[in-house]
């Protein structure tokens, strides 16, 4: 049976060209980037290559770039590096957020280093910009505004470009969490300044297990994992060679095939909307279905006892989709995301997320799976 698989924003699968060249790394690339031998020159030269095309793709420099394990390690470091080395005392953020952030937050809160406050939220899950300008004003700590670029539930997105504005007239620092649109979305990091970003290669088509961190080089922040020189001093512990080339590829593949890939998404998207709204009745989207990100749709089904079992059904019937989150999908524990837009609790919200592999006629399937399932009205 194929299977259709709806869950993009959970991750991605590996783009061949991303595994040709991961291959050719784990084969013949195996020196020790710190050895100052042939074997780790060559080891050396290829991660620094990788970092250029990183930096060149987000107009950083390539001092600015650092590869983590992914984005929780990204956004873990920029918020508690903030706080130790940078005199941060305040953070102003969303309820919102990705746990990786939110529990960070918690854990400062915890050690009595930061004050939190949460910007307000309209009913789409868009940042009230005059709340943000004056909880900004208000307080003389040194503050760090932390706003996740696209909400990995509900596809909202911020306005990068009025919030670094804001920050900056404010003297504040600003962190995105970027796992959900690095690859999908162009980023100019020399025109919209922003003190720290995050991406996780898994969102775009590349590995798990690899990341990186953009750190703005006004901010002297010293290491969150200690021990060897690695990482330009950064990050203790040896260089993910094949995790590394492999982020690299599939972040070049991803923004030099970014028009087609976005159209082709978003066609597919926004059919399955036309699609859902043709057959079913009394549906709600979740966020900002016209203005968020184009590969996310969340769909809150009207309650029913055979909505209860949507994903599971789904499931068996060869379909992938999140109830939610993909972090605590494994166990259906309700959304913090929905429950913090207010969302109905009695309905059953399913996370569709696409990518330029899905089709139509995959939605097609998905559409009539649903109807069998839910036996909705037939036209």
């Amino acid at each position: 049976m194929h299977r259709i698989y709806f869950d993009n924003a959970a991750t991605t699968p590996l783009d061949p060209e991303v595994i040709e060249v991961m291959v050719q790394a784990m084969r013949d690339n195996f020196g020790n980037p710190s050895s100052i031998y042939a074997e780790g020159r060559t080891a050396r030269a290829a991660i620094e290559q990788a970092r250029k095309q990183v930096a060149h793709y987000l107009g950083a420099s390539i001092g600015e770039i650092f590869f983590t394990s992914g984005g929780t390690e990204s956004n873990n470091m920029a918020l508690k590096n903030a706080v130790r080395d940078l005199g941060v005392r305040r953070i102003i953020s969303s309820p919102i957020e990705h746990h990786c952030v939110l529990h960070s937050l918690d854990a400062l809160k915890r050690l009595g280093q930061v004050e939190v406050a949460f910007v307000r939220l309209d009913e789409k899950g868009r940042v009230d910009k005059e709340h943000l300008a004056e909880l900004l004003q208000s307080g003389e700590a040194k503050t760090m505004v932390s706003l996740m670029h696209s909400n990995n539930e509900i596809g909202t997105m911020i306005d990068m470009e009025e919030v670094s504005r804001l920050c900056r007239e404010q003297g504040a620092l600003f962190h995105s969490d970027t796992v959900q649109t690095m690859g999908y979305y162009p980023f100019d990091l020399s025109k919209t300044p922003v003190s720290f970003l995050s991406g996780s290669a898994h969102k775009f088509y590349g590995p798990k297990g690899c990341g990186f961190i953009y750190i703005n080089g006004d901010n002297i922040i010293k290491p969150f994992v200690d021990g060897g020189s690695q990482e330009r001093n950064m990050r203790g512990g040896t260089e993910n060679i094949y995790g590394i080339l492999g982020l690299a590829k599939a972040l070049s593949l991803a923004y030099d095939n970014l028009e087609a890939r976005r159209a082709q998404t978003k066609s597919v998207r926004d059919y399955l909307r036309q699609q859902l709204d043709a057959h079913f009745d009394n549906l709600q989207y979740n966020g900002d279905p016209d203005d968020g990100h184009y590969k996310l749709l969340s769909v809150a089904f009207p309650p029913s006892p055979k909505a209860d079992l949507l994903l599971l059904n789904l499931d068996i019937a060869g379909i992938s989709v999140s109830g939610g989150s993909a972090c605590s999908s494994g166990a259906d524990a309700g959304s913090h995301v929905i429950e913090a837009m207010k969302g109905d609790p009695a309905r059953k919200t399913i996370r569709f997320s696409f990518s330029h592999h899905n089709t139509k006629q995959e939605v097609d399937v998905v559409v009539e799976k649903l109807r069998e399932i839910l036996k909705e009205r037939h036209l």
